[in-house]
């Protein structure tokens, strides 16, 4: 039979910057409302308040778009150390809404690739 293997598609993107601020400074403006709101408005989140925190570590929101279908996504900060004393900052927006689990169905087949040959 046909082992083609097909990537899996992804639904987000993951960004790394290296900051020259300490961890603990990069960690006030990503998790204080006050402060998260000069670049992260409060209009973008689902929710106001994170839904998942790991103190000084992590910090997950949730976020809906500004236009119809008005889809809603997970976006996961997360900070370290950097080897030069400031903080390497990961941005992981991933696209994780019910609504298009709802039209992602299987198919009736098994669902591979159609591979056809030439006689």
């Amino acid at each position: 039979m046909n082992n083609l293997k097909i990537p899996e598609r992804k639904n987000g993107i993951e960004l790394e910057y290296q900051l020259s601020e300490p961890p603990q400074k990069v960690w006030r403006a990503i998790s204080t409302p006050e402060l998260r709101q000069n670049w992260l408005p409060q209009d973008a989140l689902a929710n106001p308040e994170a839904i998942a925190v790991t103190p000084g570590k992590e910090v997950r929101y949730r976020l809906r778009d500004d236009v119809p279908p008005f889809l809603e996504s997970t976006v996961t900060f997360k900070i370290s150390s950097n080897a030069n004393g400031g903080t390497s900052l990961r941005i992981i927006h991933e696209l994780d809404d019910a609504r298009l689990r709802e039209t992602e169905k299987t198919a009736a087949n098994t669902n591979s690739l159609t591979v056809m040959r030439a006689a």
